[in-house]
This record gives C-alpha cells, structure tokens and sequence, in this order.
C-alpha cells in the first residue's frame, strides 16, 4: 500500500508497549519509518495500551482522547485497516483472543474513523456474545473484504439486512499480493548450498511447522479435535522423505517468538532437526528466524514442494506457484487452496488418523507436478484479484478520507 501511496503515513498497533518507532522495508527495499503503538490485552488496566482501557475511553466522546493518547492517535487517523491477523476473527481460540480482536474495531467505530475490514477469514462464531459483537463490528465498518467464499458467506450472515455488494466484497488473502525479495546472503552454507544443488536430482522440500501444535501436542489435541498425533506425522513424514527420496529439507518457521514460549516455530523446528540430523546429516536444515515476511516469502518460493501448518507460510508457497499441501485443524484453509484449485491438498488431523494423515502427504509429495500444473492455471487469476482489490482499497480510503475532511471542514 505505502508503494501505491506513498505519501500515506501509517500508524501500527501491535502488542509491544508504549510508543515506538521502526523501519519497515518494502519488498522493493525502501525503508520507511513507522510509528508503532501498543494495543493489547491483559489485566494491566493502568496502562494506555491496556485495549479493555482504551476502548472504556473511546466511549466517552472528547474525553476520551484527554485520557488515553491511543485514541487521540485513532481519532487523528483518516481510516483504520484492520486485518484480524488474517484469520484470527473467531472465538475458536478462547474468548481472550476473541476480545483482542475485536475490540479494535469497536474503537474505530466507536470514535467515528472510518473501518476498514481487510481480506480476512470470519468466524466460526460459536458463542452467542461472541457473534453478535463480530456482527457489530462487521456492520458498523466502512467495506469488509472476506478472503474465500466460505468467509463470505459467514460474513453475510452477520451483516443480515445491512448487506451491501458495493461495500462487503470477496477478494484472496493480503499476502497473495506481498512481493518477495531475495536474501541469500543471510542463508546458512548449508541452506546456500542446497539452493545450488540440481534439483532434478535433489528436490528441496519446505516443511513449517507449527509451534503452536508440536510444543504442547497433548493441550493442542484436546483444544483442536485432533485425531492424528501431529508429532509422530511431522517426524514419520520428514523421515520418509529424507530415507526413501533423494529430497533435502528446509524447516521453516513462520511465527517466531520468544525461546520456550509454546507458540515458537523455531523451537519445534529445531527440536525436530535435532532428532533427524544425526541420521541424515547435510539433508535438514533451519530457515533463519531473522528473515522479514518479503525475504521468507523468497526462501520459500525457491523450494520444490512445500507443506506447512501455518496458513500464511502456505499462502506465500501457493502465492509463488509451488505446489502445496497443508496439515490443517482449521476450516480456514480449505477455502484458500479451494481458490488456487488446491483444495485436495488440504489435510485435516481432525479428522483423519495418523496413518490417513501420512498416506495423503506421501501423495502430495508425488503428485507435485501435477498440482504445479494446476497451480500454474489458477494462479494468474487470484493474483490479479489481489491487485485489483488493493486498488480498490486504496480508492476507497481515499473517498472516506476526504469525506471526513469535508465534514470537519
């Protein structure tokens, strides 16, 4: 957006403390200054980044900004974009998730700024309270943009009679349109020299894993219905590929957070290469946890065929037209791959068996070329409604922004 905009100036509210400033480079490397703002949940109702604080404080008109400078920032914004983590708009991950979602987009309306829902997944809703507030926060944004039917669906649910096709849209995900840009020079010896190895002979294959699943498989299970052990899956899998094919392997980690927090790809990733190494030494290696989402995006558009966990490390995959399959516990994946022609390449531990699990990667993995084909025919039409909804996006806040200005005015 800042290369279709670039006089726009961006405020970032993330779940760090106080306010901050950072350079963010785009994909063509620019460096542009950011400022970064908290905003998240906790009990810690003393502090300006507190969101149950700031949005009490959004419900008292002017005073609001007197005694919260977060909602003095909102209320100097032309619009809030607003992208739920990209599929994080449910109450499937417990309710203090839910809130930390939300109500954001309950500020924004709350101070008048004009809300702006990018292309997301929404729902499942299961909770009564949790519905109705996602349809509050649906109905009172500017456009909504779903990124799969599916979500589109719920989507029209929750808006009921306030359902408009001029502002409630279905587009693909944001990062089907995010530009890679190549780091090879922060790459392991070894990954370097995997990337040059002739991959007819020695395909290299990126496996994610997701942290969140392998470093409390017990917690996960009984949370996600799994009935496939993920962690003998992930290491039986890895280990046939490494035994019984000529592939190399990269483990990639895609969410990275703090050593031993149970949501860290890099520790399960490197637990799992601790375990395989010693039996095939030279063939697994770690993605660096230092790469950006353009420059990992790169690393993971260089493999041959790429399965992952995390749905954002599959998209970049499907994104740069290399076949893919994903070990899934969400409904949120089916309708993405769906839209790539991919949708048989969604494997789902809820409801298949470990062994099922297994057998249907090992078929993935073979038909590669076959999915690369298909893959190739879809791609250039979900890449062009990428463009076309950031387009229009960006148009739209446009429109809202100098609305606002003329009221002020």
């Amino acid at each position: 957006m800042l290369q279709l905009v670039p006089e726009t100036r961006f405020v970032v509210f993330d779940y760090g403390l106080k306010t901050r400033s950072s350079t963010f480079t785009l994909a063509n490397g620019t460096s542009v200054e950011i400022e970064l703002r908290g905003a998240r949940g906790g009990r810690r109702y003393d502090r300006v980044e507190n969101l149950a604080t700031m949005y009490c404080a959004s419900r008292l008109g002017s005073l609001g900004k007197l005694l919260n400078t977060n909602v003095a920032a909102i209320d100097q914004c032309d619009a809030v974009l607003d992208v739920s983590g990209g599929d994080s708009f449910s109450d499937i991950y417990g309710s203090r998730r839910f809130y930390d979602i939300v109500y954001p987009k309950l500020i924004a309306i709350q101070r008048k700024i004009p809300l702006f829902l990018l292309p997301q997944t929404y729902g499942p809703f299961q909770g009564l309270r949790f519905r109705e507030l996602a349809a509050r926060a649906v109905r009172g944004a500017e456009m909504c943009w779903a990124r799969d039917q599916h979500s589109f669906q719920i989507l029209q649910e929750l808006l009921g009679d306030r359902f408009d096709p001029a502002n409630h849209r279905c587009g693909v995900d944001l990062a089907f349109g995010l530009e890679p840009r190549p780091a090879p020079e922060v790459l392991s010896v070894d990954l370097q020299r995997m990337l040059e190895l002739n991959r007819q002979e020695r395909p290299l294959v990126g496996f994610n894993i997701s942290g969140l699943i392998y470093n409390d498989p017990v917690a996960a299970a009984e949370r996600y219905g799994f009935k496939a052990d993920y962690h003998a899956v992930v290491r039986r899998f890895l280990t046939w590929l490494l035994s019984d094919t000529d592939a190399n392997v990269v483990l990639v980690s895609h969410v990275i957070s703090p050593a031993g927090h149970y949501e860290s790809d890099p520790g399960a990733c490197q637990a799992m290469a601790d375990e395989l190494q010693p039996q095939f030494p030279g063939r697994i290696v770690l993605s660096p946890s230092t790469l950006d989402q353009s420059q990992l995006k790169w690393l993971i558009g260089q493999t041959d065929w790429f399965c992952g966990t995390r749905m954002h490390a599959t998209i970049a995959a499907l994104s740069s037209g290399v076949p893919t399959a994903t070990v899934s516990y969400s409904d949120k994946a089916l309708g993405v791959f769906e839209s790539c022609g991919q949708g048989g390449a969604v494997i789902d531990p809820r409801v298949l068996e470990t062994e099922q699990v297994l057998e249907q990667l090992t078929d993935a993995y073979q038909n590669r070329a076959s999915a690369r084909q298909s893959l190739s025919q879809h791609l250039p039409k979900v890449l062009g409604q990428a463009r076309e909804q950031l387009d229009c996006i960006v148009e739209r806040i446009r429109s809202a922004a100098q609305q606002r200005h003329r009221c002020e005015g």
